[in-house]
């Protein structure tokens, strides 16, 4: 039986670009190399395309390598990963699926899904539709309060109307919740843009930085909460994993504590009574649902510590992959390893390429 090939797209242009990267390695190194031909296919800071066999470079060499890379153009339009599933000029042989781990703007959002459904291209998780609606948090509390999922309050107004004026914005807000409150970019994941307000001087600087990062600004209030993950895997029928609880060192759960620091504690499975814990796990179930989604998720809730209310805080369709990653962590406790779980995340691209291969093109009237 012939390999897989699996095309791993990673990097990209975004803040995430490095947390990327190290995803990409992870994947790489739980991929069964009895099943899969993985090749990299690395986007830079400026969005050139980096194409190489993986038993050349490992992920973070691809963009320093100069022997066994190839450049693409900086817009990847169907036409050009067509060519890569073809094989054109750099592949010998046709990519079976891709993998996309390009976390941020232009991976998760859905352009990447859309580039890779125009190149008819099966690719691993979340679709255009379930990618930008997850991707964007305002939209996504619309999806999840008109099914009945309990999520926080929030406030948000647009970047440009906040930099000429943001007085208004601020007495909405102080109006509206008390001190502190988290202020966030609409539209970025890996807790970036993301600062804690405790006074009207620190809003404004949040709102400032969270400008820097989006076209929108949220504005939510602070809770006494802990902080509950669980990971979701399949298509029709999803399955959720045990779940954990973060404990951050620092003043909230930011990218340092995710990425830099290690001092943050991930208590797997989360200290729950079976009650609560399987109530979260059913309201991550139905907020899959709700939101269309399809092949992987972690979802991340909020839990008052003084009444025990629930209240979930995003869904992230592309979550990381690295060694400190929750999603890959959870499964494990669940009984997946991550080679099984790279398996089964495939086999969902590969099924959901078929259901859309079966779909009418041509209208019989």
């Amino acid at each position: 039986m012939s390999k897989l090939r699996v095309g791993l797209v990673f990097g990209g242009r975004s803040t995430e670009h490095e947390v990327s990267v190290a995803s990409a390695t992870t994947i790489l190194k739980g991929l069964d190399p009895a099943r899969y031909a993985p090749i990299l296919i690395g986007i830079d800071h400026e969005g050139r395309w980096h194409v190489a066999e993986a038993q050349q470079l490992l992920p973070e060499a691809v963009f320093t390598s100069s022997e066994a890379v190839t450049t693409f153009p900086s817009l990847a339009s169907g036409l050009e990963l067509r060519a890569l599933s073809d094989g054109g000029n750099v592949l010998g042989t046709p990519l079976d699926v891709v993998f996309p781990i390009v976390h941020g703007r232009g991976g998760e959002d859905g352009s990447l899904q859309g580039a890779l459904e125009l190149a008819g291209i099966p690719y691993v998780g979340a679709g255009v539709a379930d990618a930008a609606l997850c991707m964007d948090k305002s939209l996504t509390k619309r999806v999840l309060r008109d099914a009945g999922i309990p999520v926080l309050a929030s406030l948000e107004a647009p970047r440009q109307a906040l930099l000429r004026q943001s007085d208004a914005f601020l007495d909405s807000v102080e109006r509206e919740f008390r001190y502190p409150v988290f202020v966030k970019p609409s539209n970025t994941g890996s807790s970036v843009g993301i600062s804690k307000a405790q006074t009207r001087a620190e809003l404004r600087r949040g709102i400032e930085l969270a400008a820097r990062y989006d076209f929108h600004v949220l504005v939510e209030p602070g809770l006494n909460a802990r902080e509950i993950e669980c990971a979701l895997l399949g298509g029709h029928e999803p399955e959720a994993s045990v779940l954990g609880e973060i404990i951050a060192a620092r003043e909230f759960y930011d990218y340092e504590a995710k990425y830099v620091t290690d001092d943050t504690q991930l208590l797997i499975p989360a200290p729950l009574d079976p009650e609560p814990s399987d109530r979260i796990r059913g309201l991550a179930l139905d907020a899959f649902r709700a939101l269309k989604c399809w092949g992987m998720a972690r979802v991340d809730f909020f839990v008052d510590r003084e009444d025990g209310h629930v209240w979930l805080n995003e869904l992230n369709t592309h979550p990381g992959f690295t060694d400190g990653s929750m999603y890959p962590r959870l499964w494990e406790a669940s009984g997946i390893a991550l080679p099984e779980l790279l398996d089964r995340l495939i086999e969902l691209a590969l099924e959901r390429q078929r259901e859309r291969q079966a779909l009418e093109i041509r209208f019989k009237n």
